[in-house]
């Protein structure tokens, strides 16, 4: 691209690369979900070992996301950019590759820490390119309306790439992605200099990802190790250490931590990313409880699962679009409450699941209530955890804005999945587990709603983005 091509195309192309790198790695949480059985079956997955295709994943995209935003800050945006994507691709075609199970772990962790890269220094650029007016509004539109429709749409991909080409697709699918966004990166992002200068703080990002995966792992074990058991309480023990231990040295020794602690003492920050965090937990459930529900109970196939979630793809691009047409109006906070209340309601609805149900009656209603919802409340959060950040902070803020989605996202499998086994086992039904499950999602957002009746302002935060404060 020459220098002479006017702004408004160049904004376009960024808007165009940043929406490709979010749905990219948003569909790869959820596009192996309906392929997973196929999975297990054809690499010799253990039960709970197949969880950790999910997992692996999650948590290393989550966890090193902060440290992604910092060699945003760091090392220009473009430049984290391009790397993430070119790790995230190779990562891809790794995966779809696997003969064991030890190797598709290990490329689908190795896909996480590409997206650790890419997604905050993509934000990052977003709210660079449009920091201000409706332009902004509509811009985080498109990226809430590509985030969710990503997650949606992952499990319709997933479900015919299962059937029709076999699951290794459903890891070869993100590579030519992932390329098409580099393409597009290439030629319409301008080259960026650092913001920020220094060491990032490794360590620090190492020991919070151990913590939260050692958290997530004593968590799923047990349903083979009671809560009071002492292997459980050692898992667990050794989690919190981790954990205390990154947040000491976040507090004293690290020269530039992941995460100031002025950052976090901003309610508004800290409200929408604990408003995220109970949000990914509730949604990531409800991909895995209702593709179980369809597979094994309905006796559905997996293209068919996955063309049953495109009513939810659709309502999740409705409620975007209405949240941009409703943002000139109301305040982020009165969106996010009204979201979550929505959302609630469906996952409440979900809870009343039957064994001898159907799609039209116990699925399609509650899939278009909560992805309506959904989409309803994912703009608003980000212009809230974003629009008032320094410069220097605006990747550390988008990456630990999406690491509480993706950490919520495997904690609240991790958990909401023991609890549902826990009633499958002494209910005698697994449709009683993905009921309760379920119900206890609804029970999450409500508290996510509570959040964000105390802690996020109810004005000066439009979504047009805040004053600095």
């Amino acid at each position: 691209m020459t220098t002479t091509e006017p702004p408004a195309a160049r904004a376009g192309l960024t808007l165009a690369a940043v929406a490709v790198v979010q749905f990219t790695v948003s569909l790869d949480l959820s596009v192996v979900n309906v392929g997973l059985p196929r999975i297990a079956a054809a690499l010799g997955f253990t039960a709970v070992g197949l969880t950790w295709v999910i997992h692996a994943y999650a948590l290393t995209f989550g966890g090193l996301l902060l440290l992604g935003g910092k060699l945003a800050d760091r090392h220009g945006r473009k430049r984290v950019l391009l790397a993430g994507l070119a790790m995230f691709g190779i990562a891809s075609l790794a995966g779809g590759f696997a003969q064991d199970p030890g190797q598709l772990v290990a490329a689908r962790a190795a896909q996480g820490i590409g997206a650790a890269a890419a997604a905050p220094a993509a934000l990052a650029l977003l709210t660079a390119t449009f920091p201000a007016g409706p332009e902004r509004v509509r811009a985080f539109g498109v990226w809430s309306a590509m985030n969710a429709a990503g997650g949606a749409l992952g499990v319709l991909i997933g479900g015919v790439l299962t059937e029709y080409a076999g699951w290794r697709w459903v890891m070869f699918v993100s590579a030519p992605m992932a390329a098409v966004a580099a393409v597009l990166a290439r030629r319409g992002v301008n080259a960026d200099k650092p913001v920020r200068t220094g060491r990032p703080d490794v360590l620090g990002a190492v020991l919070a990802t151990a913590g939260m995966t050692t958290l997530v792992f004593g968590v799923v074990r047990t349903d083979q190790h009671g809560w009071a058991s002492p292997v459980t309480l050692a898992t667990l023990a050794i989690a919190v250490a981790l954990l205390a231990a990154f947040v000491h040295i976040e507090r004293t020794t690290a020269r530039d931590p992941l995460v100031h602690l002025g950052l976090l003492a901003d309610r508004a920050v800290a409200g929408a990313n604990l408003y995220n965090l109970l949000l990914g937990a509730a949604m990531a459930s409800a991909f895995y409880f209702v593709s179980l529900y369809l597979q094994q109970v309905l006796g559905t196939g997996p293209a068919l699962a996955g063309v049953q979630f495109l009513p939810f793809a659709l309502g999740v691009v409705a409620g975007s679009v209405v949240a941009v047409k409703l943002g000139h109006r109301f305040a982020p906070r009165t969106l996010m409450i009204g979201g979550g209340v929505l959302t609630a309601a469906g996952f409440a609805w979900f809870g009343f699941l039957s064994a001898d149900g159907s799609f039209l009656a116990d699925v399609l209603g509650p899939s278009i209530v909560t992805s309506v919802g959904f989409g309803l409340c994912l703009g608003p959060v980000v212009s809230v955890a974003t629009g008032g950040v320094a410069p220097g902070e605006a990747g550390t803020a988008s990456g630990l804005l999406t690491s509480s989605r993706q950490i919520g996202a495997s904690l609240g499998l991790a958990a909401l999945g023991t609890a549902a086994h826990s009633r499958s086992g002494t209910a005698g039904s697994a449709v009683d587990g993905y009921a309760f499950g379920l119900a206890l999602g609804a029970s999450l957002l409500v508290v996510a709603v509570l959040i964000a009746l105390t802690l996020v302002p109810a004005r000066g935060s439009a979504p047009a983005g805040r004053a600095g404060r």
